[in-house]
């Protein structure tokens, strides 16, 4: 039996508890927020305690094998280096990992030589059609990807940003590109391959926050080939689409709705869209539960996590790459990226709220 250890109440964490309850290998043994409201709550839904700080879950927990980070994003860093150094658990991070690029190597470097693991989490690459159409990809279904495509459409007003006041900075949060786009350009990757480099302009149109809640741009792919991006939380009134598509040299694919949930199209075999398209209730899927079962299965040496180090790490150096290409208004090579100026920039006001 795993015994997990959850650090972050938010809206978030709905999703884990139900993928760790539907799990009968994994348990939950405390939890810690900083809310008083929420932690009291959870406590008496799941009968487990709850804390107000992960350093005294963990000292009145020591049975605890991981923890679940689900604090604010610009948090990760921090708690997660702490609790490896203090506690040396194994750890599952939430989106975006980190902020920073280097950061993130810190913590795999941290973990490596204290023989912890680090488990990441992009649960959209478990959906149906990214499943099948990965593995159509492998076959040479497409052939050779030629122009690639990521439009997110989703809509965050004022009052979304107003829920806490680490939201909508770029020490703890990021913009569409790194709350809402992440997982997208984590697919995209994913999908049609490492890019060569970026050209991305960001703007602010929705809110009034100072990070970006529209990125646009274009790129090369390492393969030759070419693509373009649209990531905007300014849509209203509602989230509207999630949607990649891949032109290859064999054929065409394009998976969409809400959240990457629906295989579109797919012209070598049109008939596998239905079959591998599923009904969701929100953007966050149910790819939660496959994550739970592979951290199964790694942490008891059966299987691999099969979302390694280093393709994390170039997820967020790609995130990394928008940023510092708007922030020099220019084309910039991924390879040569590591930190943007912005994101991640320290604000020790919103960190000490947080610690």
């Amino acid at each position: 039996m795993i015994k997990i250890g959850i650090l972050g109440l938010g809206r978030i964490a709905g999703h884990h508890v139900k993928a760790i309850l539907k799990n009968k290998k994994i348990k939950i043994v405390a939890a810690c927020d900083l809310n008083f409201i929420k932690r009291d709550s959870f406590s008496k839904k799941h009968r487990v305690k709850c804390y107000s700080h992960y350093d005294l879950m963990l000292r009145a927990h020591p049975e605890i094998d991981i923890v679940a980070i689900m604090s604010p994003s610009g948090m990760h860093f921090e708690h997660a280096l702490k609790i490896l150094n203090k506690f040396q658990k194994h750890l599952i991070i939430e989106k975006p990992t980190t902020l920073r690029t280097s950061n993130l190597k810190k913590i795999f470097k941290t973990a490596e030589k204290l023989k912890r693991k680090i488990y990441p989490v992009y649960q959209n690459r478990n959906n149906k059609c990214v499943i099948k159409l990965k593995e159509e990809i492998n076959r040479g279904k497409l052939g050779k990807i030629k122009i690639a495509n990521l439009t997110l459409r989703w809509c965050r007003p004022q009052r979304y940003y107003n829920l806490a006041e680490w939201r909508g900075t770029f020490s703890h949060d990021g913009g569409a590109a790194t709350q809402q786009g992440i997982h997208y350009l984590d697919l995209l990757r994913y999908l049609a391959g490492d890019l060569k480099n970026v050209l991305c302009k960001m703007k602010t149109y929705g809110a009034q926050i100072e990070v970006e809640d529209t990125a646009i741009g274009i790129f090369d792919l390492n393969s030759g080939g070419v693509g373009s991006f649209e990531i905007t939380t300014s849509a209203r009134p509602r989230d509207f689409e999630a949607t990649i598509s891949l032109i290859g040299s064999k054929g065409v694919a394009k998976i969409g709705g809400l959240a990457s949930n629906k295989l579109l199209e797919f012209s070598p075999e049109p008939k596998l869209c239905k079959k591998f398209s599923e009904k969701i209730s929100d953007a966050y899927g149910l790819g939660h539960y496959k994550i739970y079962n592979d951290v199964y299965l790694d942490f008891t040496n059966k299987k691999s996590y099969p979302l390694k180090k280093e393709d994390c790490i170039k997820t967020i150096q790609l995130l990394n790459s928008l940023y510092i290409s708007s922030e020099k208004n220019k084309r910039v090579a991924i390879n040569s990226c590591n930190d943007s100026v912005k994101l991640g920039r320290r604000n020790l006001k919103i960190s000490k709220i947080y610690k």
